[in-house]
């Protein structure tokens, strides 16, 4: 089967995609330990001085802590030159937890999560 070469108009698409999927998934009722629980620990552990420099206000909406998320890291295990994870966090490595989307072989999300 062939899997799209990483190059940078995909890699660009994916992680549109990727940032898109996890905006929508904030919320779900089907999302409770992935993006949704990335966010409401970040507000509770994360000092406000932190959130007036990127955000802008002491206590963000929950939704805006998304509109931050920094592209980590994109890689795959599966199949040399098709990258199919990216990690995303916060800035200034305030965690070490991540959002990480998963791609299916044609290039369409199929998972999303949280690690550390």
């Amino acid at each position: 089967m062939n899997h799209p070469v990483a190059n940078d108009d995909e890699l660009k698409r994916r992680e549109k995609a990727a940032l898109d999927a996890i905006k929508h998934a904030f919320g779900a009722t089907d999302d409770e330990y992935g993006v949704t629980l990335f966010v409401s620990h970040h507000l509770d552990e994360i000092e406000e001085s932190y959130w007036v420099t990127h955000l802008k206000t002491a206590i963000p909406e929950p939704r805006h802590v998304l509109d931050i998320l920094e592209l980590k890291s994109c890689w795959s295990n599966e199949h040399e030159n098709a990258f199919d994870t990216f990690d995303f966090t916060l800035p200034e490595g305030i965690t070490n937890y991540l959002i990480c989307v998963r791609f299916d072989v044609s290039g369409k999300v199929k998972e999303i999560f949280m690690e550390s």
